[in-house]
C-alpha cells in the first residue's frame, strides 16, 4: 500500500529507504527485468517509454502524469510496446516512489521539477534517469549530486550525446589532436521557434491537477500558453532554449574541450519581433572564457541561415543545431548526423563520419548496465557531468538577466561580488516542494 504523501517527505530524508548493492542485486534476481515508471509522459517522455520498453532488461510497470489525457494515452502507447503489458497509472510521483515493484524512475517532467523529483526517488532507493537540463537551477543541480552520492544512486542525466558512438568517436580524435590545438567551440541552436501570442488565464482543463503541476513554484492562474511545452520559454518553469535544446550542445563543446565550469561567463540577446508573453530570449550569445580557450554558444530562434555547413550536413530544413570545434590546424563541425573536418589555409575536406541511430535507446541501455554494475562512473552522463553543463546554460542566462559579466567561483557555486546574481542561484520554493540544503 503506498505510504503517505506527508508520511513519505518525512520518512524518505531518513536514508531507511534506500536500498544497498546487495538487496537491489536480490530485487533483480526476483524478476529479470527492472521495474520503471516514466513520470511526465508528454513528447519526451514517450520517448522513454519506447526506450525502456525496448530494452530486453526493463519494463515499465507504471505512468506517472498531472494530466489525465497524457497519462491514458501513455498507458495505451506503452502496451503496445510491451506485448499488451499495461502499466499503471498514477497521478503523483510520490505514490510511485513508495511502489516495491520499481526500481527505476524515468522523469520527463518540466526543468522545475527534476531535481526534486530526482532527489525524492535516490531517498526512497530508485535509480533516475532524468531529462536535461539535469535542473532548474545551480543549487538544484549540486544537490542532486549530494543525493545521488549520499544514497548511492546511478543518476543518468539525458544529454544522449555521451552514449552517440560518432560524438565519442569525433571528441576522441579531437583529444588525439585531428585539428591541433582546439582553442575554442561554439554551440549552436539555431531552432525555430514560433510565437507563443498572449494569452488571459482561463479555467483549468478538466483532468489536470494544476496545484501539483506547480510543484516547487508559487500558486497562479491557469494560462494555455505556458503549460504543456510553453512552459519552456517563462523563468519560474524553464530555461529558454540555450537550457533546452541547447544544453546537449553545450555539453558537447565543454566535453570537446575538456572542460569543467569557467570563472566567469558573459551573455546577451534579447526577444525580438514578437510581442507576446514569452520571457526568456529568442536571440542569445554566451561567452565563457577560459585559461586558455573559449566557449561559445549562440541561440536564434527567428529566421536564420546555418553555420560552417552544419545546416546542410544535419539535413538541411530550418534547424541548425551543432558545435563547431577550431583548432590550430583546422575545424571540426558535429552535429546529430555525424561529423566532418576542414584542414589547413583552404580549409580541405577531411575525414567525415555519418552516422544516426536511437540515441536515446543507447543511453538507456547504458545507464541499465550501470544499474547492475553500481558504479556511476559506469555511466556516460552521471548526474556530475549533467549537472556542470546545466550550470554553464544557468550562468549564461544569470549574466542576461543581470545585464553585466558576471564572475564565479567554481569551487562554491557562487558568484564574486554579485549579490543579484546570487539571488538566482537559487529560488524562492513553494512548501511542502522544497530542494533541501542537507539531502
Amino acid at each position: 500500500m503506498p505510504i503517505e504523501r506527508r508520511q513519505f517527505l518525512k520518512t524518505a530524508g531518513s536514508g531507511l529507504a534506500a536500498l544497498t548493492a546487495a538487496q537491489y542485486s536480490r530485487v533483480l534476481g526476483a524478476n529479470d527485468r527492472v521495474g520503471v515508471a516514466v513520470v511526465g509522459v508528454g513528447g519526451r517522455g514517450k520517448s522513454h517509454i519506447a526506450a525502456f520498453a525496448k530494452n530486453p532488461g526493463s519494463e515499465v510497470r507504471q505512468v506517472v502524469d498531472i494530466d489525465q489525457g497524457h497519462a491514458e494515452t501513455a498507458v495505451a502507447y506503452t502496451a503496445e510496446r510491451q506485448d499488451g503489458m499495461k502499466p499503471k497509472e498514477l497521478r503523483d510521483m510520490r505514490d510511485s516512489f513508495a511502489s516495491k515493484d520499481i526500481d527505476v524512475v524515468s522523469i520527463a517532467t518540466p526543468n522545475f521539477w527534476h531535481a526534486l523529483s530526482t532527489i525524492w526517488a535516490c531517498q526512497a532507493g530508485k535509480d533516475v534517469y532524468v531529462e536535461k537540463p539535469a535542473s532548474h537551477n545551480i543549487f538544484e543541480g549540486r544537490q542532486m549530486v549530494e543525493a545521488a552520492r549520499k544514497y548511492k544512486r546511478m543518476v543518468q542525466v539525458g544529454q544522449q550525446s555521451r552514449s552517440t558512438p560518432h560524438k565519442i568517436e569525433g571528441v576522441q580524435k579531437l583529444k588525439d589532436g585531428i585539428i591541433g590545438e582546439v582553442y575554442m567551440a561554439k554551440g549552436l541552436c539555431f531552432k525555430r521557434r514560433k510565437t507563443i501570442g498572449s494569452m488571459e488565464p482561463s479555467k483549468i482543463p478538466p483532468g489536470v491537477d494544476y496545484d501539483l503541476w506547480l510543484g516547487p513554484t508559487w500558486p497562479r492562474a491557469w494560462q494555455e500558453n505556458r503549460f504543456h511545452y510553453n512552459w519552456h520559454w517563462y523563468w519560474d518553469f524553464g530555461n529558454g532554449d540555450i537550457g533546452n535544446q541547447g544544453v546537449h550542445e553545450m555539453d558537447v563543446a565543454r566535453w570537446g574541450l575538456g572542460l569543467d565550469l569557467p570563472d566567469n561567463a558573459f551573455s546577451e540577446g534579447g526577444k525580438f519581433v514578437y510581442d507576446d508573453d514569452q520571457q526568456t530570449p529568442n536571440t542569445q550569445i554566451a561567452v565563457f572564457r577560459y585559461p586558455k580557450q573559449e566557449l561559445q554558444f549562440e541561440v536564434r530562434g527567428i529566421h536564420t541561415g546555418g553555420e560552417s555547413g552544419i545546416l546542410e550536413d544535419s539535413g538541411g530544413g530550418a534547424n541548425t543545431v551543432g558545435v563547431l570545434f577550431l583548432g590550430s590546424d583546422g575545424y571540426m563541425t558535429m552535429h546529430g548526423r555525424g561529423y566532418r573536418v576542414f584542414m589547413g589555409e583552404k580549409r580541405e575536406p577531411g575525414e567525415m563520419v555519418k552516422a544516426d541511430g536511437d540515441e536515446t535507446y543507447l543511453h538507456v541501455d547504458n545507464f541499465l548496465k550501470a544499474c547492475h554494475s553500481r558504479k556511476h562512473t559506469d555511466l556516460n552522463c552521471d548526474i556530475e557531468i549533467g549537472h556542470i553543463s546545466a550550470a554553464l546554460c544557468h550562468m549564461a542566462n544569470i549574466s542576461y538577466r543581470v545585464h553585466d559579466k558576471v564572475l564565479f567561483n567554481p569551487a562554491s557555486e557562487r558568484f564574486i561580488g554579485n549579490d543579484e546574481a546570487n539571488k538566482l542561484v537559487t529560488r524562492d520554493y513553494r512548501p511542502p516542494f522544497v530542494v533541501p540544503d542537507v539531502v
